[in-house]
């Protein structure tokens, strides 16, 4: 019989689905080969020694050997569990977002090297301690101008005139900022808000987007446009965003 043919890949763990036994179905996804659904034999083993490295989130380095309907990983070395955002349920439930976004918008085996970095990159902000809803709005504007969405705020998405410094509207049909002549009953977008998610989504580093302090009605204003945005562009809710919302919904800690 011939071999399988091996191969060497880092990715991080998008989510897992337990599969007879012992087994699990791990989908990473990894900067070469895009998103990869495969298989970890035994993992759930108590004397598997894999299982900590191919928990959710974690970014791993493996080894795969091709197998007819899914890849079999074969080992698996953690390189960042990104503890500090295991250990903190807001944090998780933000990674857990990212993680989902980057699931709900790629296809099995199309890399997206950009997405790849912007994930990793999301994960390590959050797990530095940065603010988890700047880190999510932020990620949400990478993603979509890696996946092809990148939202038009500068011109109406409608007519193309420059937009004036006035409530205009959002149209995710449109895929940008409408002018109050073209807004209709859209979603509006106030001043400060359109300005804050300009700064994001043009901002080279992210270290320039954490000296923005958001008042929360802005934040939370950005949240709404971008959870309309990406709901029309998915065609359904994120499972995370319910999760998320819970969250919002406890009592504060005195």
């Amino acid at each position: 019989m011939p071999r399988f043919r091996v191969y060497h890949t880092e990715g991080v763990i998008l989510r897992r689905v337990d599969f007879g036994e012992a087994d699990r179905i791990i989908i990473v996804f990894t900067p070469g080969r895009g998103k990869l659904e495969t298989i970890a034999r035994g993992v759930r083993r108590l004397t598997s020694r894999r299982a900590g490295h191919l928990e959710p989130l974690a970014r791993t380095r493996l080894l795969l050997a091709q197998g007819r309907q899914l890849d079999v990983i074969t080992q698996a070395e953690a390189l960042d569990l990104f503890p500090n955002v295991r250990s903190d349920l807001e944090r998780t439930a933000a990674g857990f977002y990212l993680a989902e976004l980057v699931d709900r918008f790629t296809e099995p085996q199309q890399p997206n090297v950009n997405l790849y970095r912007h994930l990793v990159t999301g994960l390590t902000l959050l797990d530095q301690g940065h603010e988890p809803d700047l880190v999510r709005r932020y990620f949400e504007l990478r993603l979509l101008d890696a996946v092809g969405f990148r939202p038009e705020l500068y011109r109406c998405a409608e007519c193309g005139r420059d937009l004036r410094p006035v409530t205009n509207h959002f149209s995710p049909a449109a895929g940008g900022v409408l002018c109050p002549d073209c807004g209709g009953r859209n979603r509006t977008v106030t001043v400060g808000a359109l300005k804050v998610l300009r700064f994001i989504q043009s901002a080279p580093t992210y270290e320039q987007i954490a000296r923005l302090r958001v008042p929360p009605g802005i934040m939370r204003e950005l949240e709404l446009l971008l959870r309309d945005y990406l709901r029309f562009l998915l065609e359904r809710d994120l499972k995370s965003t319910a999760f998320l919302d819970g969250l919002r919904a406890l009592p504060t800690r005195s």
